[in-house]
């Protein structure tokens, strides 16, 4: 393998530690893909300097003129403290010609709105959840008639951040309580999507012209009584010790119907396409009790520390 001089890419608050020895260290848990991601570099014989970045474009083009990078590795999520405008990096490094990894900008913008997203893929005919936006700052008077039960959660936002049990609504009353909840926890615009029966599956996908699609990871609920909902909250997602109280784990996907594996790989490359994505992307689905899949979210740039579902379905797949 051709050693490349790598210029790691980071939030400005998230540049590992220099002094990091070992995974025991307690600085690790809000650094974790930073560092697994460098140590992943240097050990396989790449030279690595890391950059922290904020908004800072003439710091970022001086570090960039002086070093020569041959790519950037990067592991940005925000742009001045605000997620949905990330792609600005991505765009200065396509303007500038640089190579880097991960998504380009068009597929980080229609990935990121869910609304805009789920219009792409039902115009293509592929089931999404039916749904509403409701923009920051208000909610109507009139609400159309919706699919109840419902998942409210924020526009943009990614990292399951506003969902909680609350953000499962059975009626208008709860519905409203929950929009107002998620414009004030994310400062940003709703939306109300039908929720889907059926199993929860995350996928991996890698590639531009050529995409591999790794082994399937799924959310599974073993505590749950049937009739309970199952969503992947903020508390799922982060919260370890929920997840062992309530039987909550994620597993590799088995005893599937016979050529659903394949629907799946087929159905996630259309997805990756039609979202124009690039680099790796996760793509989540639900599988329902009559055996027909839904799109929840196309992922550009997902986490891939050591533990997270990209990194498991990729090590399977013989990746490391």
């Amino acid at each position: 393998m051709k050693k490349l001089r790598v210029l790691l890419l980071v939030h400005e608050s998230l540049v590992p530690p220099d002094d990091i020895k070992d995974d025991e260290d307690p600085r690790l848990a809000e650094v974790q893909t930073e560092y697994d991601v460098k140590q992943a570099l240097i050990e396989l014989g790449h030279d690595v300097n890391t950059f922290g970045f904020y908004d800072d474009f003439l710091a970022l083009h001086q570090v960039i003129s002086e070093w020569k990078p041959d790519i950037v590795f990067n592991l940005t999520e925000d742009f001045a403290g605000i997620g949905e405008d990330d792609h600005f990096i991505v765009g200065y490094l396509e303007m500038m010609k640089i190579p880097y990894t991960g998504s380009n900008t068009r597929g980080m913008v229609l990935a990121r709105d869910k609304a805009v997203s789920k219009k792409i893929l039902h115009y293509h005919g592929i089931k999404v959840p039916d749904f509403e936006v409701f923009p920051f700052g208000s909610v109507p008077s009139r609400i159309r008639p919706l699919p109840y039960p419902l998942i409210v959660k924020g526009l943009r936002e990614e990292g399951s951040v506003g969902i909680a049990q609350a953000s499962y609504v059975e009626n208008e009353e709860q519905l409203r309580k929950r929009v107002e909840a998620v414009h004030d926890i994310t400062q940003d615009d709703a939306i109300a999507e039908q929720y889907i029966h059926g199993r929860e599956f995350y996928i991996a996908v890698t590639g531009n012209d050529r995409l591999d699609v790794y082994p399937i990871r799924e959310l599974v609920f073993n505590k749950l009584a049937k009739d309970q909902p199952r969503m992947a909250t903020y508390k799922v997602k982060w919260d370890s010790k929920y997840r062992e109280r309530w039987g909550i784990d994620y597993i590799f996907a088995r005893n599937m119907a016979k050529g659903m594996k394949q629907k799946i790989i087929d159905l996630c490359k259309q997805v990756y396409r039609l979202h124009e994505l690039s680099g790796y992307a996760r793509i989540d689905l639900r599988l329902t009790p009559e055996g027909e899949l839904y799109v929840l979210e196309a992922n550009p740039n997902p986490g891939i520390a050591d533990g997270e579902d990209v990194a498991f379905s990729a090590e399977k797949a013989g990746i490391s």
